[in-house]
């Protein structure tokens, strides 16, 4: 699972990424707001903010965040004690908040909870799945391995489903930011279509697609 991590607490910051890489996490780490609001489409399963970092704080990122991913789990950490910065901060969409100073522990415990949905299964009917952590499709009992681009666009689609998902945000998260043509999405969307072998992914014109699902 990637997970971003904003800290500007240096110390601090080399700590919570130390141990989460030694829980098997893919961590990228930053002390800066404004280089952070750059990265968030680049395919990352869950944020950590800090709120009082240099350039953008972490409320904004945070407000950026849900423009692009309505479910994409965000822990806020904080030495703020005050009731209208947390209220804030939940009210934006954070899924939790932690106080400053705190046990690297609890936030594993809460990471853990939070992004359990990455590490399990999500069905699309009661014969066909998704399953997260080992980034395969199972079709009517049949197990059909997943490439990258793949796993990438029908996470993005889960995490947003129901709702129209734009060209740009397809690229962004799963090219990670680099370049992709309009070709290239839509061969993707052909490959995913033919995959799941039911019409989940609807076509909206001159703007993207949307994945439904109930």
């Amino acid at each position: 699972m990637k997970i971003l991590l904003l800290e500007d607490n240096k110390k601090l910051n080399e700590a919570i990424t130390k141990r989460l890489k030694i829980k098997g996490y893919n961590v990228l780490s930053f002390i800066d707001g404004k280089e952070t609001y750059e990265k968030i489409t680049e395919g990352f399963s869950c944020f950590i903010l800090d709120i009082n970092v240099p350039n953008i704080d972490g409320i904004k990122i945070l407000k950026k965040i849900r423009e692009f991913y309505s479910s994409l789990p965000v822990i806020i950490i904080s030495a703020s004690v005050e009731l209208d910065v947390i209220k804030e901060a939940y009210d934006f969409g954070c899924n939790d908040f932690l106080k400053k100073p705190f046990f690297i522990d609890e936030l594993e415990i809460k990471i853990e909870k939070l992004c359990k949905i990455q590490n399990d299964k999500i069905y699309f009917d009661e014969n066909s799945y998704f399953d997260f952590k080992s980034a395969l499709v199972v079709i009517n009992n049949q197990e059909i391995r997943l490439t990258k681009k793949e796993k990438l666009l029908i996470n993005l689609f889960l995490t947003k489903k129901n709702q129209v998902i734009s060209y740009e945000s397809i690229e962004n998260y799963v090219w990670e930011g680099n370049f992709a043509s309009l070709e290239s999405i839509r061969s993707l969307i052909r490959r995913v279509r033919k995959i799941l072998d039911k019409d989940y992914i609807q076509t909206v014109v001159d703007t993207g697609y949307i994945f439904k699902i109930t």
